[in-house]
């Protein structure tokens, strides 16, 4: 077992993190906390394998955190900002996720954690549990933090400053960009099919030239997105 510590400010962040790592047979969580100096304490004791790891913190920032435990534990770095990236990378973390973060890349992100302890053979790197009804993301709207299950998406529309989310009963807008929202979904349910839109691939009806129908909506194929598209679903046909 793969001994687990998230660290972040914000409460919903630590019970995101601490359902996915529930859903994981091969991690355990021993504490979630929103201190920076009290995680310090927890590695420093040598009671912690991983942790997740917060980059915007008032007490230390992830990245000077990263450079007093100076390697002594697995880092997986989660943040809502991709310019910590570089420095992550420089400091040798295992992996970067990017809020909202989705169930399936968090699922991959651990399994090169297993294989940093040895264990790669133990599950197959490109499978995670099978609980895809219950993968959710959260995401920030005008007045409150909406959880939307992945399995009720039929597409995203990208605006000037905001997307919004089409379910199965609602639109959801939230102040998002579209390459954020996309890096957060597993590519294998959902594809970018044009700068404005991502759909979800099992809620396809049908796909006429360059136009593809979920529900009674038309959505476009950009030039940009139409190779890979088209790939992905000659992959899935049978005909």
């Amino acid at each position: 077992m793969i001994r687990c510590l998230v660290v972040d400010d914000e409460p919903l962040a630590l019970d995101i993190l601490e359902d996915y790592i529930s859903k994981v047979p091969f991690l355990t969580l021993v504490k979630t906390t929103t201190s920076a100096i009290e995680g310090l304490s927890l590695v420093q004791s040598d009671a912690i394998d991983l942790v997740f790891l917060d980059v915007q913190m008032p007490e230390l920032t992830g990245i000077q955190f990263l450079k007093i435990i100076n390697g002594k534990c697995d880092v997986i770095l989660t943040t809502a900002y991709s310019q910590y990236a570089l420095d992550g990378y420089e400091l040798d973390v295992v992996d970067y996720l990017l809020k909202p973060i989705a169930f399936d890349r968090f699922y991959k992100a651990a399994q090169k954690v297993l294989q940093n302890h040895g264990n790669g053979n133990a599950a197959p790197p490109e499978q995670a549990p099978a609980s895809s009804s219950h993968d959710f993301i959260f995401v920030k709207t005008e007045h409150k933090i909406q959880k939307i299950y992945l399995d009720d998406i039929l597409y995203i529309e990208g605006l000037k400053d905001y997307i919004s989310i089409f379910t199965k009963t609602e639109r959801i807008i939230t102040l998002q960009n579209m390459k954020k929202m996309e890096e957060s979904l597993p590519a294998k349910s959902f594809i970018r099919v044009h700068k404005s839109y991502i759909i979800a691939v099992g809620k396809i009806e049908s796909i006429e030239r360059s136009r593809i129908q979920i529900g009674d909506k038309i959505i476009p194929i950009g030039d940009t997105y139409r190779e890979y598209f088209f790939k992905q679903i000659e992959d899935k046909n049978i005909g």
